[in-house]
């Protein structure tokens, strides 16, 4: 427990200013990591945590209630949530750890950041600089931002630099089936 709570600290730096607002989506919550611990420490954002597993929703769900926070819980595949109007271009940050692939994840935040927001991505451990390619990543109106170094996560930092176009997200499946990089 311990590693994943220092795991989710590591996020903390890429989280606006303290007493600034704004909206943040944990996309593919699972057990809650890092949204909850996030939620607990930073309770002047908006939180959104969201899974496509109804047995890990219902968890996250008991959890807010348990820890009385101010958060929703969504049970949705992330490209379904990515393309709900509601959520479209209004998304400060969005955190991912263990999403999908570079390409499948990038497609699936992309859609929600306003123009300045930035995806937040647990990278593997080594990482490697050519899994987030400037041209792939410029289709969805992205481009790299700084990598995060802690003891126990590295995070790679994607800026929402222009308006995600309106094709994106593909319908369900179609991003892990045909990634745009």
């Amino acid at each position: 427990m311990a590693h994943h709570l220092a795991h989710a600290r590591s996020y903390l730096p890429a989280l606006p200013k303290l007493g600034s607002g704004g909206v943040v989506v944990d996309l593919g919550t699972g057990g809650g990591v890092p949204g909850l611990p996030l939620a607990c420490w930073r309770p002047d954002l908006s939180w959104v945590l969201v899974d496509a597993m109804v047995k890990r929703a219902t968890f996250v769900t008991a959890a807010v209630a348990e820890l009385g926070l101010s958060a929703e819980v969504f049970e949705s595949r992330a490209e379904t949530f990515a393309a709900d109007v509601r959520w479209t271009h209004s998304v400060d940050v969005v955190v991912a750890r263990s999403l999908a692939a570079p390409a499948v994840a990038a497609e699936y935040a992309a859609p929600l950041l306003r123009i300045g927001g930035k995806t937040v991505i647990a990278e593997p451990p080594g990482g490697d600089p050519g899994r987030w390619p400037a041209d792939g990543l410029a289709k969805l109106g992205m481009r790299k931002g700084p990598v995060l170094f802690a003891p126990t996560a590295t995070l790679q930092v994607l800026e929402q630099v222009g308006e995600c176009p309106g094709r994106f997200p593909r319908r369900v499946g179609a991003a892990a089936k045909s990634p745009l990089f």
